[in-house]
């Protein structure tokens, strides 16, 4: 499939917002039955689909291997029959789970007689931005349709070829459901000033989910006129408690740094209680370093350790690795643990190792970020672990979701009241 040639980038936009406004209001009167023909539509075309889907991504492929791009992103770029496979059973699992649009809660009697509650709705237009990984663009484009968002889907250049391909399914699911096509609508060209229209399109889009590393969510969130959802690192902490079980403390320290390194739950800094690093330290040590982990940690964490530790810096505590490296400081307890990560948490995901309980309940309570957890990985920060089903990203703002944002967090509620002709006196 070839980029379409687009001389007045604005204009394409305008018009491109405009149609994505238009469906986004079939499609918030869709039917849960439509919504799920829908994607079960687009699994069975994208099965069908696979040799094309593959073929156009080795464009992808051989065009990103000529830049020199890394073999980590290559591998990200990549479409392989398992992985269409898994996009695949995305969109069927997403069709099983609960609409959340026209859920009516918290009714309640009024004094006066009226009826007062919320119904949950859509947001209307949902504009993404995301690089490398073309099984956003269903996984995106499958959460926005469940929860009756339209949605503009911006994919990296060098996934280009891919991501019109797999449009193309979702156009033919859409239709074949009797679903606007424009519901979904994924940009046919790379031009990044498309990108900058995007976000300044109050008019068309009502919110905007950037997907990438950190350099594009900053310039996103910098410039944008539409609500922006995002996250900027997964500076994660584990704390082991001086009340923690060393076997629980030894497991999930190390599946919270080695399971994945490129996540970002993955664990980036590991806290000690003093009383409890000369148990504990040695041991994770060895099987980190077994395992090609970097250790970087504070003078009392190399006085522990020794030479193969090596000297942690201010900047260390603030920096995400997405790599086999970790940083290590010993701390007093758990007050000095908590202001540590509250000064040095990108607000992500934070773990404690304890069995004292109310130790437990001050980590739920004085740690800021969105999600805090006791005695279980990091790695577990994840939308299908949350029982969400799927996430389009997870939030590290307050507002307007935090944590994984699966299909709740893409909606919105309205007040709703229920009357028998009366008046206010």
């Amino acid at each position: 499939m070839s980029q379409e040639i687009i001389t007045d980038v604005g204009a394409y936009m305008k018009g491109l917002g405009a149609k994505a406004r238009l469906a986004s209001r079939q499609l918030a009167a869709a039917s849960t039955r439509a919504k799920n023909d829908a994607l079960h539509a687009i699994a069975d075309d994208l099965d069908s689909q696979r040799e094309s889907l593959i073929a156009e991504n080795q464009r992808d492929m051989t065009a990103g291997a000529a830049k020199g791009l890394a073999s980590a992103l290559l591998d990200r770029l990549e479409l392989t029959s398992a992985r269409i496979d898994s996009m695949i059973e995305g969109l069927r699992q997403i069709a099983t789970l609960p609409d959340p649009i026209g859920e009516i809660f918290d009714m309640k009697y009024m004094p006066s007689g009226i009826q007062v509650g919320r119904m949950r709705v859509p947001l209307g237009v949902v504009g993404i931005i995301y690089e490398s990984r073309p099984n956003v663009t269903a996984d995106a484009a499958a959460l926005c349709l469940k929860s009756g968002n339209a949605t503009v889907l911006r994919g990296g250049s060098e996934a280009f070829h891919s991501n019109q391909a797999i449009a193309t399914s979702i156009h033919r699911g859409l239709e074949q459901a009797g679903l606007p096509a424009d519901a979904v609508q994924v940009l046919q060209t790379t031009d990044r000033s498309a990108v900058d229209c995007m976000i300044t399109m109050p008019e068309s889009i009502d919110v905007i989910i950037p997907r990438g590393g950190k350099g594009l969510i900053e310039r996103i969130s910098a410039g944008a006129r539409v609500p922006v959802i995002k996250h900027l690192d997964g500076i994660c902490h584990l704390y082991i408690d001086d009340d923690a079980d060393p076997t629980k403390a030894f497991n999930v320290t190390i599946n919270s740094k080695t399971q994945r390194y490129g996540t970002c739950n993955t664990l980036e800094t590991l806290l000690v209680a003093e009383s409890a690093a000369e148990m504990i330290l040695p041991l994770l040590a060895e099987a980190l370093w077994e395992k090609g982990v970097e250790l970087r940690g504070c003078a009392k964490t190399q006085g522990l350790l020794g030479e193969r530790c090596l000297a942690a810096t201010d900047e260390d505590w603030d920096t995400e690795y997405l790599a086999p490296i970790l940083s290590i400081k010993m701390v007093a307890g758990i007050d000095e643990a908590i202001e540590h990560i509250n000064n040095h948490s990108s607000q992500h995901t934070d773990t404690i190792i304890t069995e004292n309980y109310t130790k437990s309940r001050q980590f739920l309570r004085e740690v800021d970020s969105s999600s805090v957890i006791v005695n279980a990985s990091t790695r577990f920060a994840d939308g299908f672990e949350y029982g969400l089903g799927a996430e389009i990203g997870i939030s590290t703002d307050k507002f307007h979701a935090r944590g994984p944002v699966g299909l709740e967090g893409l909606t919105s509620v309205k007040f709703i009241v229920l009357g028998d002709g009366h008046i206010r006196t």
